[in-house]
């Protein structure tokens, strides 16, 4: 009897041994650290690392635990991470070995597609363990709680600031020039009956009695009158001769202007030796020797002896005599002038009256006096109308619809004005803008890509880096700007000052701007401020609560 309860005291105890080694026990949150904690997303994604221990004398000698990383969000539903293996020290395999006395530490990346519905979500940790053949069950523990979504509330800000708008080239006073060119024989300063009726001479004079008729619309400047004579021949001999040619010309310019009845001042001058327009000439001519003789004018300083050294080449000179020379032997007389278009109310009246009688110019700036969206929407449909062929008219409807939230009438119109023009910068920029609200980062990327020159570039490339996680990259691109988009770019480099400074720049508050300075405010750590703020910002938008309700809490929770 006492033989049978011996063996079965030996027996039990073996099954005690037995199964005690067959379990690994649970584990808790103190076992792990989440970076970040709470989590936040980053360019669509959100990434997390994980640092894990086991604690001594956890992980048994045949022992192999899989750790997988789950974000659990929106009652039931699930986002699974990159797993990692790790088996005990007896285990044949290629795993991370976990000691079974010491224990061990490790580390894992990983990250989830990011969807608006996990702002409320929990992170947890799931474990597929094995001690031998045998699995053993290791309950789930949870690590971290929410996402931080500050990075994807560009797709808020990009609407209230704005899309890129295609500027007017509407000047009111444009500088214009008028050229006549008057030749003279070689060694001469009279002035050939032929040469006063060449076209520059005769279009000259006809500018002259434009202006004089039409003194509201034309202000002349000056008249500028610019004689030369060719290089060849001594310095002395050309000094005199172009100065008679000057004395020649300013003459009859004084003629010209007592005869159209038009006062201004001659601006009169003289250049004896015109090496710089005989440079020029050489440079665009096919003479056989042109490389040598550029070459003697850049070895060769003195007047003269460039002129020795060009004689030396005789057949060279010929050609120069014949078909360079003649050319510098001259005077240029130029009509300085400015034309005056319409001012303001003009454009708004003729607006009024027949828009038809306006240039694409006209209309576009006549947009631009106008501080109401609808009248300015008006103006540029208008535009798009009378002048169906320029992309800029479309381009600014679809960026008045993007400011209304309306995406589907923006593309209808940005489509308008790539088939006007397929390289719009502005219109390929803000095809961008409506990609990057729509989620699709490549699509916007390569829209942006053909958007080169475009006005507000920097506006799209700065959304484009913030939605590709490059946020320092986003700061700089909004360098000077003060806009929403530019102090969330700031927010999310952590220059929180920068941000604060930004958004009491911006001219326009919104909701949205009150909403970024209670983040960058609460991130500061200024509670009172961002308290403050946010409920500025639930006044003027009470759609911001949903976005409220979860970063700003967590922000506090990270803290």
């Amino acid at each position: 009897m006492q033989k049978n309860v011996v063996l079965f005291m030996s027996a039990a105890a073996l099954l005690a041994l037995s199964s005690c080694s067959s379990k690994l026990g649970a584990l808790s949150a103190d076992n792990f650290s989440v970076n970040p904690n709470p989590l936040e997303t980053e360019a669509g994604k959100v990434p997390t690392t994980i640092n894990g221990k086991f604690p001594e004398k956890y992980m048994k000698k045949k022992a192999v635990v899989t750790v997988t990383p789950e974000l659990r969000y929106a009652d039931g539903k699930t986002a699974k991470g990159n797993g990692a293996t790790f088996q005990g020290e007896k285990v044949a395999g290629n795993n991370q070995t976990i000691q079974y006395k010491v224990g061990g530490n490790y580390t894992m990346n990983t990250s989830f597609d990011y969807l608006p519905e996990m702002q409320k979500s929990d992170l947890y940790l799931t474990f597929d363990a094995y001690v031998g053949k045998k699995k053993v069950n290791v309950p789930e523990v949870k690590v971290a709680t929410g996402v931080i979504s500050t990075s994807e509330f560009y797709k808020k800000t990009l609407a209230s600031d704005g899309a890129c708008i295609a500027p007017d080239s509407f000047q009111r006073v444009k500088a214009q020039k008028q050229e006549a060119e008057i030749k003279f024989l070689i060694n001469q300063a009279n002035l050939r009956r032929s040469e006063m009726k060449n076209n520059s001479v005769k279009e000259f004079v006809q500018m002259l009695k434009k202006i004089n008729r039409d003194r509201e619309g034309l202000n002349i400047k000056n008249v500028e009158v610019a004689a030369y004579a060719s290089p060849e021949g001594g310095v002395k001999f050309n000094d005199k001769l172009a100065s008679k040619r000057q004395n020649t010309s300013e003459k009859y310019v004084k003629q010209t202007l007592k005869n159209t009845k038009v006062s201004t001042d001659i601006d009169a001058r003289y250049t004896a030796q015109d090496w710089d327009g005989f440079q020029k000439l050489v440079a665009a001519s096919n003479l056989q020797d042109k490389d040598v003789i550029l070459r003697v004018l850049s070895m060769y300083q003195d007047p003269q002896e460039r002129e020795q050294q060009i004689r030396n080449m005789s057949a060279g000179f010929r050609e120069l005599a014949n078909g360079i020379l003649p050319e510098l032997r001259r005077s240029r007389l130029i009509i300085n002038y400015e034309t005056i278009g319409r001012s303001d109310d003009q454009i708004k009246e003729q607006y009024n009256a027949d828009p038809t009688k306006l240039s694409a110019d006209e209309l576009l700036y006549a947009a631009a006096l106008e501080d109401n969206a609808d009248k300015k929407e008006a103006i540029y449909k208008k535009t798009a109308e009378i002048y169906p062929n320029d992309n800029r008219a479309f381009n600014n409807v679809a960026a008045l619809e993007f400011a209304k939230g309306n995406n589907d009438a923006a593309k209808e119109y940005l489509a308008k004005a790539v088939n006007a023009k397929s390289d719009a910068a502005e219109a390929n920029a803000n095809k961008g803008l409506v990609a990057l609200l729509e989620g699709n980062t490549a699509e916007a990327q390569n829209h942006i890509a053909k958007a080169t020159g475009a006005n507000d570039l920097n506006k799209a490339l700065g959304a484009l880096n913030i939605a590709n996680g490059k946020y320092a990259q986003a700061e700089q691109n909004f360098n000077g700007v003060n806009s929403n988009t530019a102090a969330l770019a700031q927010i999310l480099n952590k220059n929180y000052a920068g941000a604060i400074s930004t958004l009491n720049g911006v001219k326009n508050k919104t909701g949205v701007t009150d909403y970024l300075l209670a983040i960058a405010n609460a991130r500061q750590g200024n509670n009172d401020a961002a308290s403050s703020y946010l409920k500025s910002a639930l006044q003027k938008d009470p759609s911001l609560a949903s976005y409220a309700a979860n970063d700003l809490e967590l922000i506090n929770v990270s803290k």
